[in-house]
């Protein structure tokens, strides 16, 4: 194969069906020349193809599903939309087709079971089964032939088998009743079975596409968050003009009410933005001059004028879609076994059906025949895969969108299915436990200079201003507060790696660190000693600001813990989970981070390769290793782990490489996609139970299993009305999950 970059796309399908239908789809697909994976969803309806270029194109796979009965949407444009249009027409077709089959299905069943003795009863009957079957229930019947010209077998083979022959039976026994009669036998007719199955198994399609819309509303809600239109501003005055249409550096307005379009920076005006979307905080912010702007965040009450930096598939709102897309698309571990379940199953029904026929036949006695046929017709009709196909892509579905309504993002279906077996996790430091930038926690002035400090304060504040030092920032914020304006200082020198100085009204001051107090040999005062001791040990940087002759202040600086994320982890230490925090950071701030949150194991001065052998380390032990990191440092080990998580403010890379991402950056959220995970697999090991128990009850039933001991022989009716049923329930187990609560 030709070494040209692999290319991954996402389509979406139409016409399936069923578990099996998946299957064939992925297998046809799979098969090209040029594919390297293949993975369909029945639940999202959708394939995902990794695929080499210059070797095959979409349009080669699409000719190779429409051979067996199906479409792919390759059009990049508005495909999700399409799609939508699509099953929406579909679901409008089939909704029509059932109210008709119903209406002439009824009168059948009425005849079948109660005027049997009607004149031209079996005629009437044919003549109202007939448009029942091959008019509404045709696809059944078109669908099971192309499947059979490629060797295939899915839901509707067994539909057109079951339906087809308990009509033609009951055709030749209303066209030709003599070949019965002259052996004694009653020749029954089995219309009302053909007709109520064709109904029943519409009804139970037509409940599971209404149910699975509702698995995607996530989706849904996420792209309503963006405008269709948005008003540009050129030199010919304001245009309106479609999202799609925007380019990069284009001057876009946007008025109170209207939500932000595209990600940008603020070129004029003022406002406070609604970004509860992206941060899950209600409070609004502040939107001034050089801020950022994402969208599908709501603007409230002032203009904003701001410049277009990402636009299309770029922005934060788009990449926040395609990550929910692409893991309601991928596949748990526990969906490949389902998915080869699927695959064999099919024939194995028809297997067992033929088997049923052939030994009712050898032992039935006088209705061997037709028993036979009903066994045989009713093992095809209860046999129908729906249940199992959607037992797992449903629930992931509806976990995944559960996990985005609550800011976690979730990439990878393996992650939510691995979440609730993490027994270790590992956190990095900054940016992670910490907010990842320096603040002051402490400003303490001497004694001697209460007085005057609001003069003081205002020097320290000019001076921090000119630094250039990369906390010096810190202090400029902390000293803002107070709404002191800067002092008029002059000859101000910055002194590398040390700090500043600068002279106010003749008089010479500094600002830095122990390092220039020392070589300037300034008096450190008594009050001042015992509180930088305690500073030091608790691994805070300290800034020193002095005359020529004495420190005036200390401003103590560190990267402060997030609110909330000693809770988060003293609750996953109550789960039993092992905490390690890994930093690059020295022994001595790496102590204190640990002491004040509770972690009991820890390393420092780690680097990315240290990170990734400890993460290594943890897995040769047997542990479930969970990786939570924020930088290009934690990449490494992101890849490594089992489940990797990122923070939603942390590097690009990082969030590439997490299978998982909290948009807040808030460790809480961890316990929180713990217990959907553990709630998501309950989920589908429920649905499976139910799937497998209904088959493996339900078949030999249908068989006659039964009929020797009590007489009873399962009725095609009832099998049909429990298939289109058992889908419907496992659906709607899986949409419990959306009201479940995440809290512990």
């Amino acid at each position: 194969m030709p070494a040209v970059k692999l290319e991954t796309l996402t389509f979406p399908v139409t016409g399936m069906t069923c578990a099996a239908c998946a299957t064939s789809v992925e297998s046809m697909i799979a098969a090209q020349k040029g594919v390297e994976t293949a993975g369909v969803n029945y639940a999202t309806q959708t394939v995902k193809v990794v695929f080499h270029p210059d070797v095959v194109q979409p349009s080669d796979f699409q000719r190779s599903v429409q051979s067996i009965g199906y479409d792919l949407i390759i059009d990049a444009d508005n495909a999700t939309e399409k799609q939508a249009q699509i099953q929406d027409n579909n679901y409008q077709l089939l909704k029509r087709k059932l109210t008709w089959a119903g209406i002439l299905t009824f009168p059948v069943v009425l005849i079948g079971m109660f005027f049997m003795e009607l004149p031209y009863a079996n005629y009437i009957m044919m003549a109202l089964t007939t448009p029942v079957l091959f008019v509404a229930g045709k696809s059944f019947f078109i669908n099971a032939f192309k499947q059979a010209q490629h060797g295939k077998a899915n839901m509707d083979t067994l539909v057109a088998m079951s339906t087809g022959i308990a009509f033609l039976f009951s055709v030749f026994n209303t066209t030709y009743p003599a070949f019965w009669l002259r052996q004694g036998l009653q020749p029954h007719v089995y219309y009302e079975a053909a007709s109520v199955v064709i109904v029943f198994i519409m009804l139970g399609k037509l409940l599971e596409e209404k149910a699975k819309s509702n698995t995607s509303s996530a989706i849904k809600k996420l792209i309503g968050l963006q405008p269709k239109t948005v008003i540009v501003i050129t030199e010919k005055g304001e245009i309106e003009t479609a999202i799609a249409d925007v380019q990069v550096g284009a001057l876009i307005l946007v008025r109170p009410g209207e939500k932000i379009p595209v990600d940008g920076e603020v070129y004029d005006g003022s406002s406070f933005v609604d970004e509860s979307m992206i941060s899950g905080e209600p409070i609004a912010v502040e939107k001034t001059k050089g801020k950022k702007l994402f969208a599908g965040t709501l603007n409230q009450k002032g203009s904003l004028r701001f410049t277009a930096q990402k636009v299309g598939a770029s922005t934060f709102l788009a990449q926040i879609i395609r990550l929910v897309q692409d893991a309601q698309g991928s596949k748990a571990p526990v969906q490949k076994l389902v998915d080869k379940i699927a695959s064999v199953f099919v024939p194995i029904v028809m297997l067992i059906a033929l088997l049923a026929f052939g030994v009712w036949l050898l032992f039935g006695g006088q209705h061997a025949l037709t028993h036979g046929l009903m066994a045989m017709v009713t093992v095809l009709v209860i046999a129908c895969p729906c249940a199992l196909g959607l037992a797992t892509p449903t629930a992931i579905m509806v976990g995944i969108g559960k996990g985005a309504e609550n800011g976690i993002l979730i990439k990878d279906a393996e992650a939510l299915e691995l979440g609730h077996k993490v027994n270790a996790i590992i956190l990095d430091k900054t940016g992670t436990i910490t907010e990842g930038k320096p603040a002051v926690t402490d400003m303490v002035w001497c004694d001697t200079v209460k007085d005057n400090e609001n003069q003081l304060q205002s020097v320290f504040y000019a001076m921090e201003q000119q630094s250039e030092h990369p906390l010096a920032n810190a202090i400029v914020a902390r000293l803002k507060s107070t709404n002191l304006s800067p002092a008029n200082i002059t000859s101000f020198n910055s002194l590398t790696g040390r700090g500043v100085e600068a002279t106010f009204e003749g008089q010479i001051f500094f600002a830095g660190s122990h390092k220039l107090i020392s070589e300037k040999n300034i008096i450190i005062p008594n009050d001042l000693a015992a509180t930088i001791d305690a500073f030091l040990k608790d691994a805070k940087t300290v800034i020193y600001f002095a005359s020529n002759d004495s420190v005036l202040a200390i401003a103590a600086i560190t990267d402060k813990i997030k609110q909330g994320s000693a809770q988060a982890i003293n609750q996953l230490k109550k789960q039993g989970i092992n905490i390690y925090m890994l930093t690059g950071d020295n022994v001595k701030t790496a102590a204190a981070i640990a002491k004040a949150t509770g972690i009991e194991h820890y390393e420092a001065d780690s680097l990315p390769s240290d990170k990734a052998a400890f993460v290594k380390k943890l897995q040769a032990e047997g542990k479930i290793v969970a990786m939570i990191g924020d930088g290009i440092n934690d990449s490494q080990a992101l890849a490594q782990a089992d489940v990797s998580i990122a923070m939603g403010q942390g590097s690009d890379i990082a969030i590439d490489v997490a299978k998982i991402t909290l948009i807040s950056s808030d460790l809480q959220q961890v316990p929180k996609a713990l217990m959907l995970s553990k709630l998501t697999v309950g989920t589908i090991r429920q649905n499976l139970f139910w799937a497998f128990i209904y088959n493996l009850i339900g078949i030999p039933i249908a068989a006659g299993l039964l009929y020797p001991l009590n007489g009873f022989l399962l009725n095609p009716m009832i099998a049909g009305a429990a298939m289109a049923l058992s889908s419907v329930s496992v659906v709607s187990n899986s949409l419990r999950l959306k009201y479940s609560k995440l809290d512990l």
